[in-house]
């Protein structure tokens, strides 16, 4: 008996093993590429045989001696729902499977940004019962090697359940997509807050390019087990460094009381993220403290705090008693203070915050960082003491090159698709003269992993965000990286979505989605769907000097420049030989944009929007497109040297 038992088990085994087993991307309620080939993919047995059937299709194919194997389905005709069964020792049946219009939606928080945060969200969700709209969440994951499958992910149909949560730049795209031309429609979402494109590149690419081989072959192919014990203790070490003690969670209890003594902790700049600051890729528990003086009237009137956003959580005291507590990292903290908290004298403000990832610390507009004494207001913004008692550990996904397109992109290759739309550049800004050679390799290298050809790659342009106040006296890194976005045009078919004038100088998630959306299924509609129609503002093409007078000549004026409702042109800069930028008069005439200065006698360049805040350039199209900002000269800009480094 105990023998048969054995061989029982034995058997079961053998069976387990032997099922075929399908990527996550095939799953219920999937959307596959209309009018290219289909490849479908999957393990097996080695050497087993397998049978694909999809709607009148079927093929037959053998694994490989490593139990993989991959099949090319004829291409098919939009319509759906279909089943794909998928047969060899076992049977997987995929049930309702559309045919339509797949893109991916890849890159950082802006692409990563849900449909709930956006304007007028709960509109916009009332109205999302789309159920020939699909979207494919890809979990967060990161490796050192290629990974065959994701971490998790699956299908959801778009409705008032599920849609809140997509990304909400893709779904308008496909939103409009949809309702010009009547297809299913499939995104496929992979992104992540706070990425640089090097994670987004496969190592193949680097070894392969003249400007990035140096770099890659001084990088190891990383465990993630040792790079995760090497972070922690690079990150400790930082810590320790900056504040000059340990981290420790003893005696925090005391730390919100007006009467604990905090000479010794260290200060940092609020409101501003503290990664930007002295606690690079720091999550954790952070206690922050601010002493502010009142006067006996002031102490006596009713009292609201104001602490601008807090990324993630907080507990706010005044001096000493709780006055409030938010978990949503991207809301306005506003807590008022109960009467007889405050007093005359020093008065403490004491905040625990608990950072999960990405950002941390208080951050946001300078102006809602306050007391609001009704009548007066005291700011808060400046120094304020901090203390770290808790490191998170987690392994940055930009601590190594291609970790994300390991884990997060490689999975996907070669699933049919007709596109990519890209949201990402943030992360890149401080080195933004190479992303003019890191951006185009990232584009080029999932066209070669793919085997697709030169499939359409939409990105946008980095919005207005006033995050180093640069400008063209002391140059802009932003610009920088708008610019270095603009230059990638030159690869083939590419388009870029500009959004100068939907960002918010004080928030790098800017809320309007919507446009953002749109913009790119302008561009989508007239490049691959034959509606042909003005999908981009004036693109600057040539300058010609006349005496004091700089004339701009543009590509893509659609119906003719103009500004909104015939308003003066702002933005436009101009200097002469000794690079000195000033303010300038500028004009349309025929099309062409006429640059001038009484302070520039002899002038060489033209600056437009060259600031990291460019809210108030207002050059566009008829059409409402707005210009892209640019410059006509080749000066050497502030980012020139910084180049991409691995920490080991």
């Amino acid at each position: 008996m105990k023998k048969n038992l054995i061989f029982i088990f034995l058997l079961t085994g053998v069976l387990l093993n032997a099922n075929v087993k399908m990527p996550l991307i095939f799953s219920d309620g999937m959307v596959l590429q209309r009018n290219k080939p289909i490849p479908v993919w999957g393990w097996a047995d080695a050497n087993e045989k397998v049978e694909i059937r999809f709607n009148k299709q079927t093929k037959t194919i053998t694994a490989d001696q490593n139990g993989k194997w991959s099949v090319n389905l004829n291409a098919e005709k939009a319509g759906g729902p279909f089943e794909l069964s998928i047969t060899g020792k076992n049977t997987i049946t995929i049930k309702n499977v559309l045919v339509g219009e797949v893109w991916i939606c890849s890159g950082q928080s802006n692409m990563e940004f849900q449909v709930y945060k956006t304007i007028n969200a709960e509109k916009e969700i009332e109205d999302s019962n789309y159920p020939m709209i699909r979207h494919f969440g890809v979990a967060q994951d990161l490796s050192g090697t290629p990974k065959d499958d994701l971490k998790s992910a699956k299908w959801e149909v778009s409705n008032k359940e599920n849609v809140g949560n997509f990304t909400a730049v893709g779904y308008y795209f496909a939103k409009k997509l949809y309702a010009e031309i009547k297809v299913p429609i499939g995104i496929i979402n992979t992104s992540w807050g706070g990425t640089n494109v090097e994670t987004w590149t496969s190592r193949e690419a680097f070894q392969n390019s003249e400007d990035f081989k140096a770099m890659i072959a001084n990088v190891q192919v990383v465990n993630m087990d040792e790079v995760f014990e090497i972070y922690k203790k690079s990150v400790l070490e930082n810590v320790r460094k900056v504040q000059g003690f340990d981290v420790s969670m003893e005696n925090e209890a005391q730390f919100k009381n007006p009467d604990f003594n905090d000479k010794t902790w260290p200060e940092i700049k609020v409101p501003s993220l503290w990664e930007n600051q002295q606690l690079a890729n720091m999550d954790g528990i952070v206690w922050m403290r601010k002493t502010i003086v009142l006067t006996a009237d002031q102490a006596k009137k009713e009292a609201v705090l104001y602490l601008s956003k807090i990324d993630d959580e907080d507990q706010t005291f005044v001096n000493g008693i709780e006055v409030g507590t938010n978990k949503l990292w991207d809301k306005q903290r506003i807590y008022k203070i109960p009467a007889n908290v405050l007093k005359e004298g020093a008065n403490t403000i004491a905040v625990r915050i608990t950072d999960y990832s990405g950002g941390g610390g208080i951050y946001g507009d300078p102006a809602d960082l306050k007391i609001d004494l009704k009548d007066s207001n005291l700011p808060l913004e400046g120094l304020w003491k901090f203390n770290v008692v808790k490191v998170r550990i987690e392994v940055s996904p930009n601590s190594y090159p291609s970790l994300l397109y390991n884990a997060m992109v490689n999975p996907l290759v070669p699933y049919a698709f007709q596109g990519v739309l890209w949201y990402q550049g943030e992360a890149n800004v401080s080195r933004a003269k190479e992303y003019k050679k890191a951006f185009p390799l990232m584009i080029t290298d999932w066209r070669t992993k793919w085997k697709q050809g030169d499939f359409p790659f939409y990105f946008v342009q980095l919005s207005t965000f006033d995050e180093f106040g640069g400008n063209s006296a002391k140059g802009s890194r932003w610009a920088e990286l708008r610019e270095a976005q603009s230059e990638t045009l030159k690869l083939p078919n590419t388009g870029m979505a500009v959004t100068t004038d939907i960002g918010n100088a004080k928030d790098i998630h800017p809320t309007n989605k919507q446009d953002v959306g749109l913009r790119l299924a302008a561009i989508a509609l007239h490049n691959v769907y034959n509606k042909k129609q003005v999908f981009s503002g004036p693109v600057y093409k040539s300058q010609e000097i006349k005496g004091n007078q700089i004339i701009l000549t543009f590509n893509h004026i659609g119906g003719g420049l103009s500004t909104p409702e015939n308003t003066e042109l702002k933005g436009f800069e101009i200097a002469g030989t000794d690079k000195v930028f000033h303010a300038a008069k500028a004009i349309i005439k025929d099309n062409k944009i006429i640059v001038s200065s009484d302070q520039v006698q002899n002038p060489v360049a033209v600056h437009y929007g060259w600031a990291d805040d460019d809210t108030n350039i207002n050059l566009y199209n008829k059409e409402k497109f707005p210009a892209s900002p640019f410059r006509t000269d080749n000066w050497e800009m502030i980012t020139a040297n910084e180049k991409y480094k691995v920490s080991k």
